[in-house]
């Protein structure tokens, strides 16, 4: 187990995507899913409230809803929900007033009393960000949410966040959800590393297996068009990609482990990173995804895996 950022939250340091439910994922599989990884020690699990408002007929919130579903029949103990706000249909941006509306929203659907981590989806510049700030304070405050996070905010907005935060004594950030894998380093471990390190912050990153091409599944582009993903996982065949993807194998055949339990395990082992965040579709992917948690890598093995990367650069 580890703990995210400065806060109580002790989580397996692997987190359960829910992107895929209500969109890849049916209510039964998604059920499916939820059951294998807590049955083998998961108990972290994100999503968004406008997860999946872009399947056709989908309205926002779906994810949401399967898990309160699942939640309430199955009451599990010890599971840390994480969710966000600002891309709902319905609750678009980060003002005061939307922020409120969408968390309750989202407690409904959750059918929790309150958000162990609520995170900032995207940074909404047309909102004074002392105002937002002031926002996740209140819910705090309130008994709404226990602790907030930001995704997909660049360092300098997170220092501001967390300027305006100590000027007004709120609580600061204690995570940091950022687009963060093998083949996506640079701009991560150049800006965004060190603020979590100065603030004690967690790196809870998603895309961990690059939309399936760290999985080992896409080795080249004729591989495209067999689910909603492949397409984009597809285009990183590149010689270097697939380069990585041998280092991946030969690295995971030394502990007896997949492809993306080895690639999971790599960015666990990164500065900051609490959890990576990977998502199934199939309750059969959901093993590879715990091993990863338990996967120790050597440091040589740490090393060779990132000299592959750095030529993979997306």
């Amino acid at each position: 187990m580890t703990r995210i950022g400065r806060s109580d939250l002790d989580i397996l340091p692997l987190s359960l995507g829910g992107n895929v439910f209500g969109w890849t994922a049916d209510r039964d599989t998604s059920f499916e899913v939820l059951d294998a990884f807590h049955a083998g020690g998961g108990n972290f699990i994100d999503t968004a409230d406008a997860y999946s408002a872009w399947v056709p007929g989908n309205a926002g919130g779906e994810s949401e809803t399967l898990i309160g579903e699942w939640l309430a029949s199955r009451k599990p103990e010890n599971v840390v929900v994480a969710t966000k706000v600002s891309q709902h249909p319905d609750f678009r941006g980060l003002s005061a007033k939307n922020v409120r509306a969408a968390a309750e929203a989202s407690l409904g659907r959750l059918g929790v009393d309150t958000i162990d981590l609520y995170y900032a989806h995207f940074d909404d510049e047309q909102t004074p960000l002392e105002e937002t700030v002031a926002a996740f304070a209140d819910l705090v405050a309130d008994g709404l949410v226990r602790y907030v996070a930001v995704s997909n905010y660049s360092a300098a907005r997170i220092r501001e966040w967390i300027s305006l935060a100590e000027a007004a004594g709120a609580d600061l950030p204690v995570a940091v959800q950022p687009h963060y894998n093998l083949v996506h380093r640079t701009e991560v471990e150049r800006d965004i590393v060190p603020v979590a390190e100065q603030y004690g912050m967690s790196l809870v990153p998603y895309y961990a297996l690059a939309s399936g091409f760290l999985t080992g599944k896409y080795r080249s582009a004729d591989a495209a068009g067999d689910s909603p993903r492949a397409e984009g996982a597809a285009k990183l065949a590149t010689p270097a990609g697939l380069a990585l993807i041998d280092a991946l194998d030969e690295v995971g055949r030394a502990h007896e482990a997949s492809i993306a339990s080895t690639a999971l395990a790599w960015l666990r082992a990164q500065p900051t990173v609490a959890a990576p965040i990977a998502s199934a579709s199939k309750v059969s992917q959901v093993a590879d995804l715990l091993a990863s948690a338990s996967l120790e890598l050597t440091p040589d093995e740490i090393s060779r895996l990132t000299d592959a990367s750095d030529a993979a650069q997306s």
